[in-house]
């Protein structure tokens, strides 16, 4: 059983980390499409990139399934908000496997 505790844990975090990925990427396209010439530099840059490489695959994944809402000339994409929804609750079934 401590094995399994173990796991669950390792599991926990590592949606965790997806979790404050997704935010990040979330920034980074909300400032990338309010100032024009914005062009992350040094560690931002680094971050920018891991956030991008590991949350762009599920969220391509969801777009192929949800496409985007066509509203006149806008069009509303909700794959970054089931992905981020999906992660909400995959942690919140793993954190409570581990209360019992």
């Amino acid at each position: 059983m401590e094995i399994l505790s173990v796991l669950s844990w390792i599991l926990y975090f590592a949606f965790q980390l997806f979790f404050l990925l997704m935010w990040a990427r979330l920034i980074l396209d909300i400032a990338t499409s309010f100032v024009r010439g914005f062009k992350p530099r040094g560690l931002l840059l680094i971050v920018a990139e891991v956030a991008y490489t590991v949350t762009d695959p599920p969220i391509r994944a969801v777009r192929k399934f949800v496409p985007a809402l066509r509203l006149g000339g806008v069009a509303i994409d909700f794959g970054w908000l089931i992905v981020f929804l999906a992660t909400t609750l995959v942690m919140n079934i793993v954190l409570g496997a581990l209360r019992f």
